[in-house]
């Protein structure tokens, strides 16, 4: 991979990674699409070390009340407000993606990666969460979570090994149809992913330099990523304060169907 590919890449992260449109799904297709092959999974989670980093210093001041809270119920082994109670569940809600994450490695990096089954989940996803905005009745807090939900919500994340579903859009999916609010959702969305994310991007680090992948790209790539991804978050929590998830559901369903177009016609080929 040259500095280019790797550049437009980190663009590519920077821009989709938040959003619910699949970000892996948009490195995939257009590596293809430009001739210059899978760019891999270890490329993929070491960029989003770069976005991730993004929500580290969004929500700077939300970490260290939350890691400060962490903390005092593990020294006093027990949980009394509401910011324990949120630092446990995106710890409880991270479990399910890192398990099966490493159960499922080999599927992960080989026959997942495959533009079918993208442009199937791009469909299906997007379809489900039009169905998920539009059950979506409530303005349930954050403060609401549970245990039991959180655990749920890290099942729907764990959905995100796959290609084309898109970690915000199957987080935010399981929590619209539990009943929070669009704003809630994509916030608890971002916090969630930041161990699972953290922890398969360092890693897949020890595979750069290794594969086809050099690290000086993969670097620029992350970098990149970094800087978009925090102009992206900022605007993704002001637009789902007055908007809804339709315009995410529309673009997602039709890039499935063009992925299909391409694979039918033979201008792309699956794997």
């Amino acid at each position: 991979m040259g500095w280019i590919e790797a550049a437009w890449l980190g663009v590519l992260q920077g821009l989709t990674e938040f959003l619910p449109i699949s970000s892996s799904a948009h490195q995939l297709i257009w590596s293809r699409l430009a001739g210059w092959g899978d760019p891999g999974a270890a490329f993929t989670a070491v960029t989003q070390i770069g976005t991730e980093t993004a929500v580290l210093l969004y929500f700077r001041r939300d970490l260290v009340r939350l890691g400060r809270a962490f903390f005092a119920s593990l020294s006093t082994r027990a949980v009394f407000d509401d910011d324990q109670r949120t630092a446990w569940f995106v710890v409880i809600g991270s479990l399910p993606i890192m398990v099966f994450g490493f159960l499922a490695q080999d599927f992960i990096e080989g026959g997942a990666r495959n533009l079918w089954i993208v442009a199937t989940t791009l469909i299906v996803g997007g379809l489900v969460l039009a169905l998920a905005d539009a059950r979506s009745t409530s303005d349930r807090p954050l403060t609401g979570l549970t245990w039991q939900l959180a655990l749920v919500l890290g099942l729907g994340q764990s959905l995100a090994l796959i290609p084309g579903v898109s970690r915000s859009g199957a987080t935010i999916s399981v929590a619209l149809f539990l009943g929070f609010s669009r704003v809630a959702s994509t916030r608890f969305s971002f916090l969630l992913a930041i161990p699972a994310v953290l922890v398969s991007g360092f890693y897949e680090l020890r595979k750069i330099g290794d594969t086809s992948v050099a690290w000086g790209p993969t670097l620029t790539a992350t970098a990149i990523s970094f800087v978009i991804g925090y102009a992206v978050i900022a605007w993704l929590l002001r637009f789902v304060s007055t908007h809804s998830f339709t315009p995410f559901v529309v673009y997602r369903v039709a890039l499935g169907t063009a992925v299909f177009a391409l694979l039918l016609s033979g201008v792309v080929t699956g794997v």
